[in-house]
């Protein structure tokens, strides 16, 4: 049942109607029977009963309507009150994506008294970016929300403190249970800037987005075949990625995930944590730097005839080559006092790009000039010191002065890479799989990219470590929506027709109407927007009214 407004082109008046539909079995077509309930005031919205001849009743619900049963008894019958309506679209999306994903079933497990809280402040965050959460009570009076009540800043603040560590491990444990076992885990950092003094972790680092503000890490753990989310953390700004690769094996260990295989860029590379992720026995591919020695020694070997025509991969417009090398193991075991070394099959994918090499060779004469200029102008920096040591040499004369004079050789050694990346892996052996694999793995940089711009998560607005932890929690489930959503725009081709703003605002304007004692009904929903629903694999929520309120 639902209500249908149809204005009268020669009166200017909009009549109301509750419409039902049913089936026509001998026509075989749907019918609909219309009653009317009211007309609508153009002024204040609401409707007002009308006998049916024009003529005004009182407020809808609150005047009797006579109803002839017979010539000598009458009785009168109350036309319900509207009493709200509001926008339930976008949410009822939402509510079908938490059950299907099992997001709102592992955060009523783990937050049984604040779960519908966090529900409607990650659909806050995904509907209203960019604007601060003070906001929320004027975007809650329109629209259904699991919470159904304005949740003011003090509220909030309680609730992001009140999310412990603990909870959190449990749905990070449900969720990943909820993954496949068998795809790879994408792992990767991004840097949360802050002005605040307060917070604990907060760091001056490696900044990814090279702003000059002290910063926390965020790591994050990606299936790269669900694009879901289900598992982050954060650490001190100041922390290299290549120190954090062991402590997400602690990590994985301890929230029992087993036959783990994970796809990192080569800031996590080190020959500590190959070793670790042997010992532990988990599959990984891994970029890797050129410069390491036994990757110079394949590229001196192979790199002019891996440029041959039968290396040529026309699908990513690159020549591949690959090999079979042996990783020198090595594991110390304290409780025996010796090492353990043997070596361990890996496989090693090299690829060249011609438009990369003059890429590259672009990028490292702008580099090379940029540091020559330091050194002239006096403007030296320490963490640039290894640099201008190991690519000028530099004399300072009473006669000449300062002289910084490039060391050729070393410059041409570094133009023999030009072009050319490596991949490592324990488990893939083809190229070309390995190469797909690791570039799903930007699907953590998207990620990044909404946690920092849609959910407004650029700047870490808060006072407390407490509220810093609820919040980036809140964030990473309304990630996971986020993620889900663009999953299936991808896989139906949805992003040739909307932006993913413009999906949702599309079903940001059904409306779901409530009436005391009585269950509430959706409004008209148009064709392209039931193909949204059917797109995004969920229940058309004409049928699902009650996971809106």
């Amino acid at each position: 049942m639902s209500i249908v407004h149809q204005k009268d082109k020669r009166s200017g008046i909009t009549y109301v109607y509750e419409s039902q539909a049913r089936w026509d079995k001998d026509k075989k077509q749907s019918r609909s029977i219309r009653r009317l309930i009211g007309r609508l005031d153009d002024q204040t919205g609401e409707v007002i009963q009308t006998d049916g001849r024009g003529r005004k009743g009182h407020e809808l619900g609150t005047t009797a309507i006579p109803v002839k049963e017979n010539r000598q008894e009458k009785r009168t019958s109350v036309v319900p009150r509207i009493e709200d309506r509001k926008f339930c679209g976008a949410t009822c999306l939402f509510d079908s994506i938490g059950e299907q994903t099992g997001i709102t079933a592992d955060l009523r497990a783990c937050f049984p008294d604040t779960y519908k809280m966090i529900l409607s402040v990650a659909y806050y965050l995904i509907l209203e970016d960019h604007n601060p959460l003070s906001r929320f009570g004027k975007w809650q009076r329109f629209h259904t929300h699991p919470y159904g009540e304005d949740i003011p800043s003090q509220r909030s603040s309680e609730l992001f403190a009140g999310i412990r560590e603990e909870q959190k491990m449990k749905f990070f444990r449900l969720q990943g249970v909820r993954r496949d076992r068998e795809e790879y885990w994408a792992y990767d950092s991004t840097s949360l800037s802050s002005h605040s003094e307060c917070l604990s972790q907060v760091r001056y680092g490696k900044n990814k987005d090279n702003e000059p503000l002290p910063q926390i890490n965020l790591l994050l753990l990606f299936g790269e075949k669900s694009y879901l989310p289900f598992y982050y953390r954060k650490l001190a700004g100041n922390i290299p990625d290549v120190k954090t690769l062991q402590v997400l094996i602690r990590d994985l260990d301890i929230l029992g995930y087993s036959k783990v295989k994970l796809v990192t860029d080569r800031g996590f590379y080190s020959t500590g944590n190959v070793n670790s992720l042997y010992k532990e026995h988990i599959k990984f591919l891994m970029a890797a730097r050129t410069s390491l020695t036994f990757v110079k020694q394949v590229i001196e070997r192979e790199g002019s005839r891996m440029r041959n025509w039968d290396h040529y991969c026309d699908k990513y417009d690159l020549y591949t080559y690959s090999e079979t090398i042996a990783w020198n193991y090595s594991q110390k075991r304290p409780y025996k006092g010796d090492t353990v070394e043997e070596p361990r099959r890996m496989y090693l994918h090299l690829y060249y790009n011609p438009e990369k090499a003059v890429e590259d060779e672009r990028e490292f004469n702008r580099h090379i000039l940029c540091l020559k200029d330091e050194l002239m102008t006096g403007k030296w920096l320490a963490s640039h010191q290894s640099e201008y040591e190991k690519y000028f040499t530099i004399k300072e004369t009473p006669v000449r002065g300062l002289q910084v004079l490039p060391r050729q050789e070393i410059l041409d050694e570094a133009k023999k890479r030009y072009g050319y990346f490596v991949l490592l892996s324990n488990e893939v052996k083809e190229a070309t799989i390995a190469l797909e694999l690791y570039r799903n793995r930007d699907v953590v940089e998207k990620a990044f990219d909404n946690i920092k711009e849609r959910l407004n998560g650029k700047r870490l607005l808060v006072s407390s470590n407490a509220a810093l932890e609820g919040k980036l929690f809140v964030e990473f489930i309304a990630l996971i929506y986020l993620s889900y959503i663009k999953k299936h725009m991808q896989d139906k081709n949805l992003f040739k027709k909307y932006t993913l703003q413009g999906l949702l605002d599309e079903l940001d304007v059904i409306e779901c109407f409530m009436t005391p004692g009585k269950d509430p009904f959706i409004g008209e929903v148009l064709q392209k927007q039931q193909q949204i629903y059917l797109d995004m694999g969920v229940k058309n929520p004409v049928t699902a009214a009650s996971l809106c309120v």
